[in-house]
Order: structure tokens, then sequence, then C-alpha cells
């Protein structure tokens, strides 16, 4: 599976290759954004075909060494789970990702679905004093509970993404 990343989320990754990936994972690929919150690092991820969101706040350092295996995997696999994927899904899911690869080749499209994203979250955060406050699991099912667009054309995030899974 391939993490496409924003040049501030790039410059936090090891083995991050300049030359565009080709993709392996018939999932497909996500995009992956380093931003700042209530002056915390947090990370968000927006599958390039379903525009699905995934959210982590407060990342740290030794954090962004195993991005893959200890934050995105489990947040995924879990949000499926939330959604109602049955545990012989998730199992294929598991391994249909493969391993998590970096590159810096971006699409204008992902990235501006990930900046709506962004600003949804911001705009939910309004109440909540503090982002560390926020369950990573909840605002990322949440955040697949709204319309978005893929190319001009309106798909539910969560729907998109278990029928790409349900296909596996």
């Amino acid at each position: 599976m391939i993490l496409h990343c924003s040049q501030k989320l790039a410059a936090k990754l090891p083995g991050v290759s300049s030359a565009p990936l080709e993709e392996t994972s018939p999932l497909g690929s996500w995009h992956g954004h380093l931003f700042t919150l209530d002056r915390r690092q947090c990370v968000m991820f927006v599958h390039d075909a379903t525009r699905y969101a995934l959210f982590l706040p407060g990342l740290r350092k030794e954090g962004f060494v195993a991005l893959g295996e200890r934050w995105f995997r489990p947040l995924y696999l879990a949000t499926l789970a939330v959604f109602g994927c049955p545990d012989t899904q998730i199992k294929k899911v598991e391994l249909a990702l493969g391993p998590l690869r970096f590159d810096t080749a971006t699409d204008r499209s992902v990235q501006g679905s990930l900046r709506v994203a962004k600003l949804d979250l911001e705009a939910w955060l309004y109440g909540v004093p503090n982002v560390m406050d926020l369950d990573p699991l909840a605002v990322s099912c949440r955040l697949n509970e709204r319309p978005a667009t893929v190319h001009g054309k309106l798909v539910w995030p969560d729907k998109a993404m278990l029928e790409a899974v349900a296909r596996l």
C-alpha cells in the first residue's frame, strides 16, 4: 500500500521516495497530511478512490517511525469493524494492505478532499477544549459519515469503502 505524503508529513517519515511508486494493493493508495491543532501534531489520511478519512491526533516523533503498523492499520481496521464489516473481510483487508510505502506524488483532487475533511474537523472542534480529548476512532467514523466528492461525483466514504472491501 502506498501513502502519498504531503511535504510536511514526508519530512517526518523515514524512507520516503521522491519518485512515484507503483501501487500493488487491490484497495488502492492513500494520501496523508501533517497539520497542527492545539499545538499538537495531527495526521489525516484520505483514501484516493473513496475519500475515506482517518484522523490521528497528537503524534510524537517516535510515532512517525511506526506510522503504518502501530497507528494507521489498527485505526483503519477498527473503523471498518464499527461500520459493520465482517471479521472475515477485515482479515482479507489486513492481508491486502501489505507493507506501507511512502512517496511524495500527490493528487490535487485528493488533497482538496483532505483539506475539506480537515476544515470539517476544525469546525467540530469548536467546543472541544483540547484535541487530545478526541477519540480517533469516533472522529474517523464521523468524518466518513458525510458526503464527499470524487472528481465531481458525490460519494459517501463509509459506503464506498465497504463496497471496495466487499470486492476483495
